[in-house]
Formats: structure tokens, sequence, C-alpha cells
């Protein structure tokens, strides 16, 4: 099996875990619980707040080998919650561990700063000031070519859409990433930032494969409402719905946080629609895990969010 140094997608909303770490909630935002959110003052200058989707080269965690020479592509979707203050060097060591074909520099920036060396990489951002996403694409394997930001306009907590028109083997394929709002008294907007979403997968070049990986929020019952195009699948449930990768946020098992009431929901989500035409690539799903799964040595979790690891086979039509 060869490996692509291609997609490792970690989509992470860090909001400043590699762009200067805070302690302030986002926005000033407090979950009294998970059904309800206050918005309260704060008094942080927020600087770099991103969220990053980084394309890397090799396997991040163990896959069983499928004995197949094909091409392979890896992706890595992950909210990396880079707020939370405690622990933040060794979550940041843990987070690099998978992020192995991108490199990081120490440098000082209201605390704690993880900067990503950009040497090997070329990194659209999802914007300039206040919270805003960033994708990492390897230059050695990705070109970029173009990348726009489209703006949910309704949008109470500065979330967008980001994509990036690439090219690969000659191939222009069209990678996306967004932080759909959050908390369950905000499902209309997030329900209109899906739609969103998916009428810009939809409306790509037919020639050209589409990718969209993010920490949605999403409840199933949104998206039953909602309902996906036909030509855009869910990747989870196009692997046949494993429940081993079914919840992305789950207070029962992961104690970062110590929520005190314990639900499991599969907020992060990944999303494909693929190219049609001859001689396009395809990118079919072949294999999904979670990670970041391990306890520290420090006793917290990299992130209060599982991370979604894929991989995809590569060929052409």
């Amino acid at each position: 099996m060869v490996v692509h140094p291609l997609i490792s997608v970690a989509l992470c909303n860090i909001f400043n875990f590699l762009a200067g770490f805070l302690t302030s909630l986002f926005l000033g935002v407090q979950l009294e619980s998970y059904e309800s959110c206050r918005v309260k003052k704060f008094s942080q200058v927020i600087v770099n707040n991103t969220a990053m989707l980084a394309w890397c080269a090799n396997p991040l965690c163990s896959v069983e080998p499928t004995g197949s020479k094909e091409e392979q592509l890896s992706l890595i979707s992950w909210n990396i919650d880079g707020l939370d203050g405690d622990e933040q060097p060794e979550r940041a060591r843990s987070l690099c561990s998978y992020l192995t074909d991108v490199c990081v520099s120490r440098c000082v920036s209201h605390g704690v700063c993880l900067m990503v060396c950009v040497s090997r990489c070329v990194s659209p951002p999802g914007g300039q000031d206040g919270y805003f996403t960033m994708m990492l694409l390897k230059k050695s394997r990705l070109r970029l070519l173009d990348h726009h930001i489209l703006n949910f306009s309704k949008s109470r907590m500065m979330r967008n859409l980001l994509v990036a028109q690439v090219e690969f083997e000659g191939q222009k394929l069209s990678l996306m990433t967004s932080h759909f709002e959050s908390c369950k008294v905000n499902s209309a907007e997030r329900m209109r930032q899906l739609r969103l979403v998916m009428k810009a997968m939809s409306q790509a070049p037919d020639d050209q494969t589409v990718l969209f990986g993010g920490d949605t929020n999403l409840r199933d019952h949104e998206v039953a409402a909602v309902g996906l195009p036909g030509n855009v699948v869910d990747l989870w449930e196009q692997l046949g719905e494993p429940e081993k990768c079914r919840y992305t946020w789950d207070t029962r098992a992961n104690t970062n946080n110590e929520i005190k009431f314990k639900c499991q929901f599969r907020f992060d989500r990944v999303y494909l629609r693929r190219a049609s035409g001859d001689g396009v690539l395809q990118l079919e799903p072949r294999s999904m895990a979670l990670i970041g799964l391990e306890k520290l040595r420090c006793g917290l979790f990299t992130s209060d969010h599982w991370g979604i690891y894929s991989t995809f086979s590569v060929t052409r039509t």
C-alpha cells in the first residue's frame, strides 16, 4: 500500500492551540449546560484564533493493512479545544505526534504559543482577526490554486466556510472546512449553515472531488430536517456506521472539561462529493477510526473531542 503525503485533514477548532493559547471561552460563550448558552463579556484580546485543516503525509494511527498496493490518502478532522488552558504544552506535543509532517516551533504571544512551521506547507486562513479557520497544505503534494471565504452572515460566533482549490497530480480538488454555530439554542442557524455548505459542495465543478470536514455541532435530527444532496455522502454512513466511530464528543469517556451531565454526540463530520467524468480523480472511502483516545500523563486527553482519522483509495475513472 502506497500512502501519499497528501491529506491528513486536521480540522481542528484549535482556537489558538497552534497560534496562541487563550484561557477565555470563545466570544465569552460559557456552556451552563449543553442545552443553553450564556454570553458574558471577556477582557482578553483574541489574536489568531484558528481552526486548522492540515494535510500531512503518513498514516497517523494504526489501521489494519488492506494488502492492496493501491494509492491511498489519509484525512484527520479534529476539534483541538485550544481555549482550554490546562496542560497546554503536553497536549500540544500529543497533537504534534499525530501531525507527523507538520513542524512546530515555540514562540510567545498571549502566553504559550506554538506556531505551525510553514516551510513545507502553505496555509490559507479563513480570516485575519478574531476567530477563523485555516488549512495546512503540504507543498510537496498539493499546489494551492485559490481560496476564498464564505461568511455566514447571520452567525453570532464569527463562523464561516473556508474553501480552497488545490491541484494534486494534475487534478483539481475542492477542500472545505468550517466550525458551525454551537449550542442547542442555535439549531436554526446551524441548519442554515449546513444548507450553505451543501449548496457549495453541490455547485462545485463536476470534475472536482469535494471534501468537507469540521466540527458541525449537528444533531442527527437537524441533518434529517435539512437533508443531504444526492451526490453528497456522509463518510461515517458510507463506511457502514461503525459504532466505535460514532461519537466524537463524548462526556462519558472524555473527562477534560469535567462536565457533570453525560452525553454523546457526533458533532465532527466528514462529507464527500465524488467527481464525475472521464479520467477524473476519484476518492473512495476505505476506513475510519477515532484518535486522541489515550489519556496523557498529565491526566487529560489531547482535546475534549476525539479526532476522526479516515483513509481513501485514489483512482482515476
